[in-house]
């Protein structure tokens, strides 16, 4: 469905079907994102702005689920809206059920927002642990690399490693398909249901592989990830259920 589309284009907000910013299990799912930074003093009225264009869409009957997460860290006021597409041809599908909510964007979301950034990441779902409903929060680390290729080899033979130890990996991670040159290349999601499991400690990704294969083969894995990772960073979001649906 055309989520991106229709909100620039027609200020009609079709949200995707979805289930968290750490998306569902289909294999291969594309995960859709709309992120929202709101105008200095304007949150209030950009969040009655969503009540009313979310009870307008429910009382037109709209079929699409979406969330939306509030980012806890960094500069200004920043809302993310996801949601999941199975494949590229959802993009070609219209939302007729939020066309009557079109002045409701227009009048009480748009005014209050500085600016919107969209991209489209990819599930890569065999180094992503299975997602859970059961958290409030999640800790998104964003990677900026110059080789693909090699970032993922690490990736697979050290997640690979983790997932003999504890089960599955820890996280789920995402390749992103479209975007702007801010865009993260890769990100991982990780889930969690209060702040105080951030303080649970746990062996480090690179002790683990190092256990498994020992220092040499690590080290040289080591050689391989600071040469391909240019930048990294990192934020919490809380999901904010009465603006999701």
């Amino acid at each position: 469905m055309k989520t991106i589309k229709i909100m620039l284009t027609t200020f009609i907000v079709a949200i995707l079907s979805s289930n968290m910013l750490v998306a569902q299990e289909n294999k291969g799912t594309l995960l859709n994102m709309t992120e929202f930074t709101i105008k200095t003093g304007h949150e209030a009225q950009f969040r009655d702005g969503m009540k009313q264009w979310k009870e307008c869409y429910l009382e037109n009957e709209g079929e699409y689920q979406w969330n939306m997460w509030r980012r806890d860290q960094g500069e200004g006021s920043v809302y993310v809206i996801t949601g999941n597409m199975a494949n590229w041809a959802e993009m070609d599908k219209e939302d007729e059920k939020g066309k009557p909510c079109y002045m409701t964007v227009v009048n009480f979301i748009m005014p209050h927002v500085e600016k919107i950034n969209n991209s489209v990441a990819q599930r890569m779902p065999d180094i992503s642990k299975t997602s859970s409903d059961e958290f409030k929060y999640v800790r998104v680390t964003y990677y900026k690399v110059s080789n693909g290729n090699t970032f993922e080899e690490v990736l697979n033979a050290v997640n690979k490693a983790i997932k003999q130890k504890e089960g599955e990996p820890r996280g789920m991670w995402f390749n992103t398909r479209l975007g702007g040159p801010e865009s993260a290349d890769y990100f991982v999601s990780m889930p969690f249901v209060k702040y105080a499991e951030l303080d649970i400690s746990k062996d480090s990704p690179r002790k683990i592989y190092t256990d498994a294969v020992g220092q040499k083969k690590a080290d040289e894995m080591g050689v391989k990830w600071n040469s391909t990772v240019k930048d990294s960073w990192a934020y919490t979001f809380t999901l904010e259920s009465e603006l999701s649906n």
